[in-house]
């Protein structure tokens, strides 16, 4: 374990004042020496944390029949039949809602062209854009891995915000959240640790602190 990420990460917890709410604990990224306008030296990846969320994202499912039972059976948050699909392309304020409120999104293959053309333009923007389900794939597992999944996204900016943890976790366990998703970076950056300029941890509301 890394004492400087653990270090800074005590320091953002025990200098924040309580909060009357669940607080997530963040990262600002801020990248250097890179071309963003290059979509090649954008950051888009996935990262599974070691140890969670803090809280669990929140998984909507477009399915229908044995799969849409089967992931009621595995805890999905949400699940949306091909006729609710079809309602939500025409209450686009409703389509809205939900795109905002669920964190991601997994859907049988079958249902991808009609959510690209009813909902395309609102879960496109969000970068929310459902993850494939091919015919007879246990839908179980893959909801569980997207609970603790983060995703490292930049766009075309050098500085982006993601949640590592929830401030009543443990400090290793968040330490160690944090330098897996700095690990990675330092792997997919075009020219690894010489693009990472800074990386600040902070509560929600809460100041922040220079882990590099």
């Amino acid at each position: 374990m890394n004492k400087t990420i653990e270090n800074a990460v005590r320091k953002a917890i025990s200098e924040a004042p309580e909060r009357g709410f669940k607080e997530s604990v963040d990262l600002a990224i801020n990248l250097h020496n890179i071309d963003m306008s290059l979509p090649a030296n954008r950051v888009d990846e996935e990262i599974i944390l070691p140890h969670g969320r803090g809280r669990s994202a929140k998984i909507a499912v477009f399915a229908s029949g044995e799969t849409a039972l089967l992931a009621q059976r595995a805890e999905a948050d949400l699940v949306i039949s091909p006729d609710e699909l079809n309602e939500l392309g025409d209450d686009k304020k409703r389509a809205r809602k939900i795109a905002d409120e669920y964190t991601y999104f997994i859907a049988e293959t079958s249902f991808m062209p009609t959510i690209g053309k009813k909902l395309g333009p609102i879960l496109g923007k969000r970068g929310k854009m459902p993850l494939p389900l091919p015919p007879n794939v246990d839908i179980a597992p893959i909801i569980k891995r997207q609970r603790n999944l983060v995703k490292l996204r930049s766009r075309d900016r050098l500085t982006f915000h993601l949640a590592v943890g929830s401030r009543d976790m443990d400090v290793q366990e968040i330490a160690e959240n944090v330098e897996a998703i700095t690990t990675k970076l330092e792997q997919t950056l075009k020219d690894g640790k010489q693009n990472l300029k800074s990386v600040y941890v902070k509560t929600t509301m809460g100041p922040a602190v220079k882990v590099i």
